[in-house]
């Protein structure tokens, strides 16, 4: 038994394919196939039931592929803190970001922390959240940056920042500063479902279901919404970041909440058994000294998590 034929058989747990498993372990098939039946027999046991298509693993291989698991993050352990102890900052670091949060925070620290730590090859996929949190379930990511989950027993976070939501419209209000109560559900522009910042407006605004006539728009993009309410077909909500760049033209379309002001907090995530905490906490480090001096973690209300 060895660590290869362990990868082996959680690759094709993850594809439920030989073949794709033999592609991302970049070997043959026959290869591949092989060695899992290598380890089949000397465990004597059938981890994978192969006359069901795709295949899956038998109830004993559900077992075996657990503890795998347990054993490569165990192993992986061991290499980075080898790493540690001769003070080397290198290797990938595999990390997950929301799309309401990607797109205006990236920009911000990607290039500084290249600089500083040129040796990390830092491998970055725009998911939503209920993605990130499996792929880290699962050791595809070794973090994620999104909404402070509630309730998560798997993960393990560090706090980032807090941003504050606001009304993005081309329309006057009669109201400098708005409520809840102030957003027409008929009106307002909303992410696709899936999208945790949808579910976190909807929370916040209580909206009710819209009316069957009403004209509806859904995005997987904040972009597209924002575009869309400057054609005034809408209005949207938006995190502070996503304004951080605006025009004078386009601030004067913000409209703030009355205080005390929905916010939501960021973190970096990982899961429990996370082993590349050095490269873990440079991140976060690096975030944190590159973000506004705006966003900061003291906020009145958090808009709850959703997923």
């Amino acid at each position: 038994m060895n660590l290869q034929q362990l990868q082996y058989i959680l690759a094709v747990n993850k594809h439920r394919h030989f073949a794709k498993a033999a592609d991302e372990c970049h070997v043959t098939q026959p290869t591949l196939s092989m060695m899992i039946q290598k380890l089949e027999d000397e465990l004597d046991i059938k981890i994978f039931d192969r006359s069901k298509q795709p295949v899956c693993p038998t109830d004993a291989g559900e077992q075996i592929l657990e503890q795998a698991k347990v054993i490569l993050q165990e192993s992986n352990r061991l290499i980075e803190l080898a790493k540690e102890q001769r003070d080397y900052i290198g290797g990938s670091l595999r990390i997950g970001v929301i799309p309401t949060i990607a797109p205006y925070l990236l920009p911000l620290f990607i290039q500084s922390f290249h600089r500083k730590f040129p040796e990390v090859e830092l491998k970055v996929s725009e998911l939503i959240t209920e993605h990130i949190l499996q792929k880290l379930k699962d050791g595809d990511l070794d973090a994620g940056v999104l909404v402070t989950p509630d309730n998560e027993q798997n993960v393990v976070d560090i706090p980032l920042y807090s941003e504050e939501f606001v009304v993005y419209s081309p329309r006057e209000f009669e109201k400098e500063y708005l409520l809840a109560d102030d957003i027409n559900a008929d009106e307002l522009l909303l992410l696709e479902e899936g999208h945790c910042f949808r579910s976190q407006i909807i929370r916040f605004c209580e909206l009710r279901e819209k009316k069957e006539n009403s004209l509806q728009f859904t995005s997987g993009s904040l972009e597209t919404l924002r575009n869309l309410a400057d054609k005034h077909l809408g209005i949207t909500i938006l995190p502070k970041m996503a304004t951080l760049n605006f025009t004078y033209e386009q601030m004067a379309k913000v409209k703030l909440f009355a205080e005390p002001r929905p916010v939501r907090k960021v973190s970096l995530v990982m899961a429990r058994s996370y082993v590349k905490k050095k490269l873990t906490d440079l991140l976060a480090d690096e975030i944190k000294f590159n973000l506004p001096a705006s966003l900061h973690l003291e906020s009145e209300v958090e808009v709850p998590f959703s997923r």
